[in-house]
């Protein structure tokens, strides 16, 4: 099938509409919070656990996914959506995002672990896919009062006002011993099983690879200036795509999880691709990851120097991630 295109006018109401969609969503989410603060709901300290006691779903999550379910099919009904709570109730995750049908995909709240211990980095993500490709990106913060959003060709903007990524002129250029002196993001993730070989322990080399020191490790060390967990893999993307993050590196991740802040990140000037590394480093061809990978490492926005384009930066950071890490194993259940 001939995947369905959409006009710049179509497009720029979508867009309207999902800024729209997700600037309730978040009031919708900062409103559960405060109703906590003074103990009056109490329905929604009950969590429910999924796939472990760190993959959790409130009543909140649930509810803030059937407002923004109903309003889509009740304004495009003929678009395909795709969202957490939805399909965490199903038998099977094997589907990939439509090459044909418009999508939207949506997490309600990711961070639901930091929403439920008050921890600010929680957030509505919303994203709307094209022809397979993220193209509008919607992540609401609520409690920080951050609304980032990108629409392809139309720019990545942090509360409507603020292109991203936020130091411009000029976009500061990649480390040039980058990963040291870069801002190094990372999530533990939800697969906690103590297995040597597993993917906690692999996760747990390559952080400390790329914390030590430059020529320890085995010539492994990234001595990277600091490294952020936020607990959100949306709100990683999207500090990402502001330039407070350098490297986002992860694996585990579903499309609700990353759809929205790749979108962001990629119309900012980001590069997103594999978390694993290939078995040549220095000649494999660096692509744009596909939705669904699972695995995902994303590079802040770059500028040029005096020895290298912005993107040459990007790759060359790429491939100095890759030679610190291990690879990662998520496998998508029934593909």
């Amino acid at each position: 099938m001939t995947p369905v295109m959409l006009t710049e006018q179509e497009l720029d109401e979508i867009y309207t509409f999902a800024v729209q969609l997700g600037k309730d969503a978040g009031k919708m989410l900062l409103e559960a919070a405060q109703l906590r603060f003074t103990g009056t709901q109490t329905a929604d300290l009950e969590v429910e656990e999924k796939d472990s006691s760190v993959d959790i779903v409130t009543k909140t999550d649930e509810d803030v996914e059937a407002f923004i379910k109903s309003s889509i099919e009740a304004k495009y009904p003929h678009h395909k959506f795709i969202g957490e709570e939805t399909y965490s109730k199903g038998a099977s995750r094997s589907y990939l995002v439509s090459e044909t049908t418009p999508s939207w995909c949506v997490d309600p709240l990711d961070g639901t672990v930091n929403y439920t211990h008050l921890f600010p980095m929680f957030c509505v993500s919303i994203g709307f896919i094209v022809a397979g490709r993220p193209t509008i990106g919607v992540v609401y913060a609520p409690f920080l009062n951050q609304l980032f959003t990108s629409c392809r060709g139309r720019g990545a903007w942090l509360n409507e006002t603020q292109r991203l990524p936020l130091i411009r002129n000029p976009i500061p250029p990649m480390p040039a011993d980058a990963p040291s002196g870069c801002v190094f993001s990372c999530e533990w993730g939800k697969d906690r099983k103590d297995r040597p070989d597993g993917n906690l322990y692999r996760k747990v080399e390559s952080f400390v690879n790329m914390a030590a020191e430059v020529g320890g490790r085995g010539g492994k060390g990234g001595m990277v200036h600091g490294i952020r967990s936020l607990g959100s893999a949306t709100m990683d993307l999207a500090y990402t795509a502001m330039g407070a993050f350098d490297i986002w590196w992860e694996g585990g991740c579903w499309e609700w999880d990353v759809a929205a802040g790749v979108a962001i990140l990629q119309e900012a000037g980001g590069l997103v691709t594999s978390a694993n590394p290939p078995k040549d480093i220095e000649t494999a061809e660096i692509q744009e990851v596909k939705l669904g990978s699972r695995l995902y490492l994303a590079i802040r926005p770059a500028g040029p120097s005096k020895t290298e384009t912005g993107r040459e930066g990007q790759e060359r950071t790429v491939r100095e991630v890759w030679r610190r890490v291990k690879a990662l194993e998520y496998a998508r259940p029934g593909a």
